[in-house]
């Protein structure tokens, strides 16, 4: 089961200590929002414009957009109209979060792209990840038990309802693609549009379906 050290580059998010003192990367997910609220206020390049909101001064947020608190926003990042962050939303530097895109209980790390009519709920980008046109990560199974993470026989019981995705640096998920609960997509792995994932994707390779994965070649 890949570790956070195996899906990220610690140096390329504000969350780095916090993330260090777990092994795998869901179990960040339940310290999202005490993290923010402490971080924010140490933050001496920031600006708190709202009770617990702290915005960098040379982002760009439409006045469309909706920043639900606690919630920091790093240098030089966008966020477009009607983009909704409801809140324990940690996004990195030089980050798009784009038209009406919704964002809850997440960390973007920097350089990540969510730029048109994506839900990212309880779950982890890591840096220069990209999703497609309305793709998604569903957090929640619909028969609301507990998420377990499973990469083939490999199974670990997380704890967590609400679970969505973890991608690796340098992930790119197609358009239109669902990441169903306790997703974790391994670095450098490219998802077809209209894909439907669950479980382990390896690094460096490309999802074409759940029968078809092939290695990326060199």
């Amino acid at each position: 089961m890949y570790t956070i050290n195996d899906l990220y580059d610690l140096d390329h998010t504000l969350a780095k200590e916090w993330m260090e003192q777990y092994t795998y990367p869901w179990e960040m997910l339940k310290d999202i929002k005490m993290m923010i609220l402490e971080l924010g206020p140490t933050l001496e390049d920031y600006e708190e414009i709202s009770p617990n909101v702290w915005v960098h001064p040379s982002a760009a947020i439409a006045p469309t957009a909706y920043l639900g608190a606690p919630c920091i926003i790093g240098a030089n990042t966008e966020i477009r109209h009607c983009a909704f962050i409801r809140g324990s939303a940690l996004v990195g530097e030089n980050c798009v979060v784009g038209n009406s895109v919704e964002l809850k209980n997440v960390i973007l790390f920097d350089h990540v792209q969510t730029p048109h009519y994506n839900y990212v709920g309880d779950s982890i980008l890591g840096y220069c990840s990209h999703m497609g046109a309305g793709s998604i990560t569903s957090n929640v199974k619909s028969d609301k038990t507990l998420v377990v993470a499973k990469n083939g026989a490999e199974q670990i019981e997380t704890g967590l309802k609400k679970f969505g995705a973890m991608l690796g640096d340098h992930v790119e998920v197609g358009c239109n693609s669902v990441l169903n609960p306790g997703t974790i997509i391994g670095r450098d792995t490219n998802v077809y549009p209209l894909s439907r994932v669950r479980g382990q994707v390896p690094a460096h390779s490309i999802y074409k379906n759940e029968q078809e994965m092939v290695v990326k070649e060199k």
